[in-house]
Order: structure tokens, then sequence, then C-alpha cells
């Protein structure tokens, strides 16, 4: 700890920093942040005392009981090129304001920090490893408004094409460049970037895909890359969203997961020449997660958007199965990965609404179930399925679920699997639930411009 304290003094020294920046993460994964100037001695000042905070502004405590305290993750300092200011920045751990300082069991970073404890003890697997695939629309004008008399959104996209959108060249995918610059960006606040390209959506469609981390790292990073992504559009006066459906008719956004386990440095899942080069482990581990996808819905696709993504067609993964060849399956097992160190599958349903850190936590409990129980995906009925199944076989599968509301009902019957290891709390999932019933409850009473030309005149 005295050397890493150390190092960030130096660092402060030496890019003359002005500001720390302390980040955290409120329940529904929206980001929150306080800035202290930079005096002598602070980094120490901070780590022993922290900085305390209103929880119950964060939607995290009641207002009787909110005094909570933000310690800085030193691991995660990086220099926040979007603030005037030489600001160093930090994620920072969640800690309750009593005698022993303890962790705040839901804080969402401490949740994706006791998985990796929690898988060692219950299977033997030292790491999991995430490749997150980034899914978002760039439109040259946004406005929306919601009141009492009016209700109403407008989007303005530079690009238009037919067809065929995925994978343009410029001159006609016009925001090659944002995206090159925007990399870059990202490199800098340590994401280590596969690549980019333009995506399926035929009015400025974009995906950037990165390289595998821990859990913990991939979570934050998540948080970092839509934090990047959004100021760096303002700085270009352009608007971009991670909403899973913006635009009717258009391919959705999604945020697919790619995942494997090491167990002693080496990939656990691998098995040469087997289906998918995958072993017995690792289909008990896709079994688990397919048995229990729809209560992970609710916390992958928490909003009540995602669920106008999550329909048959535009290769919306929607259904409980998994395969080689199928997108519209919830798991797809890559043909294309060779490397038995990197033998994966790939987890399509999540959408950047989600609380990653809850999201990939919940994936993860549900494949140490499949392990623990033994879930055969294929004896289950999952699969596996390389054909068109939504028109030959749908009467033989089952489906995630088809809004909001059904996958917190899943949740409430299914949560058992989320509580191993004391994970996720009782109090943590019933404020969960109760959170989204009121989203739900919001958009169910807010009439919606579509039904004015449906019924304004009936």
């Amino acid at each position: 700890m005295n050397n890493q304290i150390q190092s960030i003094n130096q660092l402060i020294k030496k890019n003359k920093i002005e500001f720390i920046d302390l980040k955290a993460i409120d329940l529904s994964g929206r980001l929150h942040h306080i800035s202290l100037p930079v005096h002598d001695k602070i980094i120490e000042k901070i780590i022993k005392d922290g900085v305390g905070f209103d929880g119950s502004s964060y939607g995290l405590r009641k207002v009787e009981n909110s005094d909570m305290i933000l310690i800085p993750d030193l691991n995660t300092a990086v220099i926040d090129i979007f603030r005037d200011a030489p600001t160093l920045s930090f994620y920072a751990n969640i800690i309750l304001a009593n005698e022993k300082r303890s962790r705040f069991e839901q804080d969402a970073r401490y949740i994706a920090r006791k998985i990796e404890d929690l898988l060692l003890k219950e299977t033997g697997c030292d790491k999991s490893w995430w490749g997150p695939e980034f899914e978002f629309y760039i439109f040259s004008d946004v406005e929306y408004d919601t009141r009492t008399s009016q209700s109403y959104y407008k989007i303005e996209h530079a690009e238009e094409f037919y067809k065929k959108a995925y994978h343009a060249a410029n001159p006609f995918d016009i925001y090659d460049d944002f995206r090159d610059e925007a990399c870059k960006i990202l490199s800098r606040y340590g994401l280590k970037i596969k690549y980019h390209h333009h995506e399926a959506g035929e009015r400025g469609q974009q995906e950037i895909e990165t390289y595998f981390s821990d859990l913990l790292t991939t979570a934050d990073n998540i948080i970092t890359a839509k934090y990047v992504l959004f100021n760096f559009a303002r700085q270009k006066n352009l608007y971009i969203t991670f909403m899973p459906k913006p635009m009717y008719q258009q391919a959705g956004n999604g945020l697919h997961l790619h995942l494997y386990l090491t167990k002693n440095g080496k990939n656990a899942f691998y098995k040469k020449d087997g289906y998918g080069n995958f072993n017995e482990f690792g289909f008990y581990f896709i079994g688990g997660i397919l048995k229990h996808a729809p209560a992970i819905s609710a916390f992958a696709n928490p909003s009540t958007n995602s669920y106008k993504r999550l329909v048959p067609g535009f290769e919306a993964p929607v259904a409980l199965t998994f395969g080689m060849g199928n997108r519209a399956s919830a798991i797809r097992i890559p043909k294309y990965v060779n490397d038995p160190d990197v033998t994966r599958f790939e987890y399509r349903p999540p959408d950047a609404t989600m609380n990653p850190y809850f999201a990939m936590s919940a994936i993860i409990l549900a494949g140490i179930d499949g392990v623990k129980n033994k879930i055969n995906p294929a004896k289950e009925g999952f699969g596996p399925y390389d054909k068109n199944f939504l028109e030959d076989d749908l009467h033989k599968i089952k489906l995630l679920p088809r809004n909001l509301e059904e996958a917190l009902d899943a949740l409430e019957n299914d949560h058992e699997f989320l509580k191993r290891g004391n994970v996720f709390t009782d109090e943590l999932l019933q404020q969960w639930i109760n959170t989204k019933h009121e989203e739900i409850k919001s958009i169910n009473t807010m009439p919606h411009p579509f039904e004015f030309k449906m019924y304004f005149n009936l």
C-alpha cells in the first residue's frame, strides 16, 4: 500500500494534478462523482478517512441512515482528460459509517469482487474473463421531452443506408474517424481495444469491441467506456445512445458478453474436438445460465426499452438455446475460435442499461449453479441448435421474458442461486425489484405518442 501511495503521489506531482476525483456507481449503474482540490498528503488522508456522502441521494440507503464513505481504489487511477483542470480519477469503494468501517454489502464493486472469491471456492477456477461488445448509435441531433400535455422524441441522423450497413466502408461510414479517435482515448483510460466497425443499424450504429479482462475490471471498463464516449460525443457536437432500441424498425443495441474461465491459468472450458471445443464443465456452466436466464434478464435487461430489442428478428437473441451458428440463441459458441486459450461462449441478451457489476455477477452465479447441480443443457432441451429454429422448432424452445415485468416475476420466483455465498442479499434483491416496478408504473401511466396515432380519432 505504501509503495502504491508513493507512486500515486509521484503521478500527482509529475502531471501537476490539481483535483482528485472519486467516482461511484448507484444501484442502477449510473455514475456519480465528487472532486477534491489537491493538497499535501491528500491521498494518505482519503485512504485513511475517506470522503463522506449522502447515500440516500444515490438511492442506496434510507434518509434516516444515509451517511456513507467513499474510499478510492488506487488500482483504478487514471488522468481524466475530459476535465479542464488536471484531474486524477479513481473508482471508489463504498464504506459504511460505522465503527468497523465495513464494506457496504450492496456496493456493486464489492459484489463483483466477492464473485471471484466464490468462483474459486465453488469451482476451483481462478478467474472469469470477459470481452464486451459496445453497440451504440451516433445521431447528429436529438430532442425529447415528456410533460403533462406533451411527449415526443425527434432524432436526426447523418447516415442512411438502404441495407447491409454492417461493416460499411467510408466514405459512406462517416464516423470511422470518430471511432478511431474514441478508441485512442479509451486506450488512455486503460481499455484494450480489439477493433471497431460500423454495425448493422442503417442510421448510424457503431460497435467497439475490447479484449478480455477479469470481472471487476471489465465492469469498470463498461462504465468508463460510456463515460468516455458520452463526453467525446459532446465535444464533437454529436449525440450517442446505448439504448437497446432507440429507433423503430432498426437494429437494437446489445452489450454482448464473451466469457470463459481459467483454472490454474488454463482455459477451463476447452476440450479438443468436442462440440465447439467445449468440455462437460463448460456445458454445465452454460446449462446453469440458460436455466436461470429469465431471472438474469431482470439484471441484464433491466429497462422497459430492453424488450423492444428482444423480439424475433434483427438477430435478437430471444431463444433459451445454445449453438455455434444462430445469433437468435441466447448463447453462441463462436465457430471461428481455434485458440484453446480463448475457447468461450458469447452471452448475447445483455444491453447497456444494465448495472454491469450486478448482471455479470448474476451470470457467474447461474453458471456456478449449473456446475454444482450438473445441469446438462442438451438434456434440458436447450440445444445445441445450429439451424433456423425460429421457423422450424419454435414450439419446442423456451424464450426470454417478453417484458420487464415478466423478468421481475422470474427473479422473484428464482433467486436462490443469487444468494450463494451471500453475494446478493434479500434486501438488495427486493430493492432492485421495487425500483424496477416503479419504472414500469411510470411508463404504463404515461400516454405514448403512437397511441395518439392509433386511438385519438377512434
